[in-house]
């Protein structure tokens, strides 16, 4: 799998996904599997671009090459612009967004909204490819809804425009994330264009990523939801696509330790303040299939520093070490051993 001059380890990619993918979670991921990760969208509004949210979100200081950056609008200027600003700042590979499907992204006519508009892509996707020397991919749906699927019309513009690789999620916009992803579209777009074409819908098990590739003759996956609390899935489904074989669960001590390290992480990239509430989500991930780990998410929720966290979250996975080496993951509190792992934070 190659992207310009970059050739990746593997075929599993981690998705764009706002407030999850920024850089402590992606080189995480691409430490334990992933082929290739990219960032959280980028606005390519050139007033957003100094603002602390939006320099974090394209901060790759020390991420694992290729440094890829999502960006989001739908000015073709403003697009150019910014795709020159994030290589200046590092970006080795611009991702444009047409593909987001939340309201108020659409709103701003941008995201998945773009595809109502082929004549306006057409003209994002060439004033970004000609602003910049790295290679430009495109992320989009199937279409705007389900009566007007033009994602063959899309790649085709996409490809004469020069973009490098496409990613399709296997439902329109107004599906959002609801139903299931349909990968006929997918199928059909791999076999009408010779650039490499990635598969994104619902792929959460290495079943299903073996099913989707075999499908639709996709070069890859990517994965989003699924590796939330799990980022050590893409190892699994590699694992999977070059040996037919299932790894097992990992040790309880060796997920101890990448939470320790994953957390310390995020606090010295958000500052304790911001970096104690915005790590509660990935630990609410990381238990929430374990025993006693909705106990466990309520309780850790209320706590206030880092430190407080860090002990809380040692002490949960310590006690995971009673239902034996590696992790049980099963419904939550349904056994003593659940019970007392969600009265960590009390020990």
């Amino acid at each position: 799998m190659q992207i310009g001059p970059y050739i990746l380890r593997n075929n599993v990619f981690v998705a764009p996904m706002a407030g999850v993918t920024d850089r402590p979670f992606r080189q995480l991921c691409k430490e334990l599997g992933a082929g290739y990760a990219v960032s959280e969208m980028a606005a390519s509004n050139p007033r957003l671009w100094a603002t602390e949210k939006s320099s974090r979100r394209t901060d790759h200081a020390g991420e694992m090459e290729p440094k890829a950056v999502q960006i989001a609008g739908a000015d073709p200027q403003d697009l150019a612009d910014c795709a020159k600003f994030n290589v200046d700042r590092g970006a080795q590979i611009i991702d444009i967004n047409m593909g987001c499907p939340v309201k108020k992204v659409c709103n701003s006519w941008c995201g998945s909204a773009l595809l109502q508009h082929e004549d306006l892509v057409e003209r994002i996707l060439h004033a970004v490819v000609q602003a910049v020397d790295v290679p430009v991919t495109l992320k989009f749906r199937t279409g705007w809804d389900r009566q007007n699927k033009n994602a063959l019309t899309i790649a085709r513009i996409a490809e004469q425009a020069g973009i490098q690789m496409l990613t399709l999620h296997g439902r329109t916009r107004a599906d959002g994330y609801k139903g299931d992803a349909e990968y006929d579209t997918i199928a059909a777009v791999k076999a009408s264009v010779g650039i490499p074409v990635v598969a994104n819908g619902d792929i959460a098990t290495p079943e299903k990523a073996r099913y989707v590739l075999d499908y639709t003759g996709a070069d890859a996956v990517m994965i989003g939801r699924a590796a939330q609390g799990r980022p050590w899935i893409c190892r699994e489904i590699d694992h999977y696509l070059r040996t037919g074989t299932h790894l097992p669960a990992p040790y309880v001590e060796e997920v101890r330790h990448l939470m320790s390290e994953h957390l310390q992480a995020h606090y010295a990239f958000y500052g304790e303040f911001v970096g104690v509430r915005t790590a509660r989500k990935h630990i609410g991930w990381y238990v929430q299939d374990l025993p006693g780990g909705e106990t466990f998410r309520q309780q850790m929720n209320r706590l206030e520093s880092t430190a407080e966290q860090l002990l809380a979250v040692d002490k949960f996975f310590e006690s995971q070490h009673r239902l034996g080496e590696r992790l049980q993951y099963r419904p939550a509190d349904v056994s003593s051993a659940g019970d007392d792992a969600g009265e960590a934070l009390a020990a």
